[in-house]
């Protein structure tokens, strides 16, 4: 079998580099196999998957080049002086005995977070006063709620590792404020130090503004309270990012000051970023993982919650994180029959036509579906659905309403480029909605445009994913400013061109639109199949919808993203099933992790 390899320049370099000192007949066989290894870090594996690509050919700058079959290639790669065998020197990389085929960093990344999270799950923690602790539970969780998320909490004051997972609606934010009241009311409770955080600045506002609506319903003391911190941070923020570096102030050698970390929305968080933090909590410290499994995984490398609860869920082998894991079912947002919550379950079942009976026959009035509108056909199309969403919103008197509008509808695409993509369709809009009168973009920075911040800007205190929008600013006679959303339900405004690097958000990619919700979702698939497309983005894209979705999608591509799981090369998932020290064995050597 013959498969195209597109070589990135990365790729090439990296491997060359690595190979130059490499002499012999297999030096060309060596440099090829690494640039596979570089290139599978780039589409999001931890690894290369050497079973995936033995014995076949590659054709790779018009050359085509036999890989050897499994045996002989890890034999090969044994032998070479750039590879370690399961990390046993420090070598550029790393061969485990599963036959995949690491760059050392990845490597480390994922031995250092499987190792603090096997120790931190073994551990259960003292709890002085166990008839206070139920009492508390039996007070702070109502009759009514969801018993699930008693165990949830249970499990988060017993453990030193816990994740709570569930989709949109289950409660787990509502669960995890309930902790923090329990933490603070057992003995000594005060003292403790908690840090939450989030992985982009637009989720981190959510669930510092979730934290203060949901604390003030709790049935207990006001300085019980008083007492729950409402300061939530990026990550890179709590670990103190410098500059625009992938280093951090707090490490193993300087440890976050933390008794309690909350982690909310673990599903975007990456491998290194994950392994980042683990390595800096102080050893007695807990940690507690909120997020959806279901969801996409992080843009970067790696599917760190995804693994993580396949591991606890092992049935087969019992892992030690198997008592960590709580996955919360009830829905609070969605009533049943929902169109929203029907769909997403045959949607993350894979059951694809279920779920487009499902989506061409709902009665509940929250799902509408058509095929794909032709490309010449697009813009009609499009038309009524734009101005529907996003007039209010430019009809808005303050920066504030104009804000709270803007959220209450998105497109959200596959894809970046092309008509298809955001990068079409936020164009497509702008056309739109300057043809109804409604706005006039004659300049980069026009009233009403909406951007979204693609990085994060510490001395403009902006970050990733956070949305704002230009209008004109009442207190400085009507000069344009960029409104921005405050966690503390405010408003912060900066000059248009101080706004660091971004794009504009009418249109956002269903990656970037996690940690979202909008009233109504217009989704829309390509007419054509994308490698893209799988039922992770299905799913992910529905939920953000809190009363309805339109899914623009032909049947056939619809039923091929649901067929497809997301899979990501990765040995996260066997080395938390594993337990205890790791052991490889590899032509006919045993080598224990160092």
């Amino acid at each position: 079998m013959t498969f195209e390899f597109q070589e990135r320049a990365i790729d090439r370099h990296f491997s060359a580099f690595l190979c130059r000192q490499v002499e012999g007949e297999h030096s060309e066989l060596l440099q090829l196999v690494v640039s596979l290894a570089s290139s599978a870090v780039g589409r999001g594996n931890l690894c290369l998957n050497l079973a995936d690509v033995a014995g076949q050919t590659v054709r790779v700058n018009g050359k085509e080049l036999p890989l050897p079959q499994l045996d002989a290639l890890l034999e090969l790669l044994g032998k070479s002086p750039v590879v370690s065998l399961n990390g046993h020197r420090h070598r550029p990389l790393v061969l485990d005995g599963a036959g995949r085929l690491y760059l050392y960093r990845y490597w480390r990344y994922e031995y250092d977070l499987a190792a603090i999270i096997l120790q931190k799950a073994a551990v259960v923690t003292d709890v002085t006063d166990e008839v206070k602790l139920y009492e508390s539970i039996k007070r702070l969780f109502p009759e009514s709620a969801d018993g699930l998320q008693k165990k949830a909490a249970t499990v988060a004051l017993q453990r030193q590792f816990s994740i709570i997972s569930g989709g949109p609606g289950t409660g787990k934010t509502s669960t995890v404020v309930r902790i923090l009241a329990l933490l603070l009311e057992q003995e000594g409770g005060r003292k403790q130090r908690i840090a939450m955080a989030a992985p982009t600045g637009k989720a981190a506002a959510r669930l510092k503004a979730s934290v203060n609506s949901i604390r003030q319903s709790l049935d207990c003391t006001d300085e019980v309270k008083a007492a729950i911190p409402d300061d939530v941070v990026t990550i890179q923020r709590l670990l103190g990012s410098i500059s625009d570096s992938n280093r951090f102030r707090h490490s193993s050698r300087n440890p976050l000051p933390f008794d309690t970390v909350i982690i909310d929305e673990a599903s975007m968080v990456s491998l290194p970023l994950m392994s980042a933090l683990v390595n800096a909590l102080k050893p007695n410290a807990r940690l507690i993982l909120l997020g959806d499994k279901d969801q996409l995984a992080s843009v970067e490398a790696g599917a760190v919650l995804g693994d993580i609860c396949n591991a606890a869920g092992e049935k087969s082998h019992a892992s030690p994180l198997s008592a960590s894991l709580v996955v919360l079912e009830k829905n609070y947002r969605f009533q049943p029959g929902s169109g929203i919550a029907e769909i997403s379950r045959a949607v993350n079942a894979g059951m694809e036509v279920e779920a487009l009976a499902l989506l061409k026959n709902n009665a509940s009035g929250t799902i509408l579906w058509q095929p794909s509108p032709a490309r010449d056909e697009l813009r009609n199309a499009l038309t009524a659905r734009v101005v529907e969403g996003y007039q209010g919103y430019l009809e808005a008197a303050s920066p504030k309403e104009a804000l709270e509008r803007f959220d209450s509808f998105r497109i959200l695409s596959a894809l970046r480029d092309g008509p298809y993509g955001v990068s079409g369709l936020n164009t497509m809009t702008e056309n739109i909605l300057a043809r109804k009168g409604l706005m006039v973009p004659d300049t980069l920075f026009y009233r009403g445009r909406p951007v979204l911040v693609t990085v994060n800007d510490y001395s403009m205190r902006l970050f990733n994913g956070d949305i704002g929008i230009l209008f004109p600013d009442p207190d400085s006679g009507g000069a344009l400013r960029a409104f921005f959303p405050t966690p503390d339900g405010g408003l912060r405004s900066i000059p248009p061109e101080r706004i660091p690097s971004h794009e504009t958000a009418y249109a956002m990619t269903i990656h970037k639109s996690q940690g979202s919700e909008f009233d109504r979702v217009l989704m829309l698939l390509p007419p054509a199949g994308n490698e893209l497309l799988t039922r992770e983005l299905i799913y992910t894209a529905m939920t953000r919808a809190k009363k309805s979705v339109e899914i623009w999608a032909d049947e056939a591509v619809f039923c091929s993203a649901v067929r497809k799981k997301t899979e990501r090369n990765s040995g996260l998932r066997d080395s938390l099933c594993g337990g205890g020290t790791l052991f490889v064995k590899t032509f006919g050597m045993e080598l224990e992790v160092p």
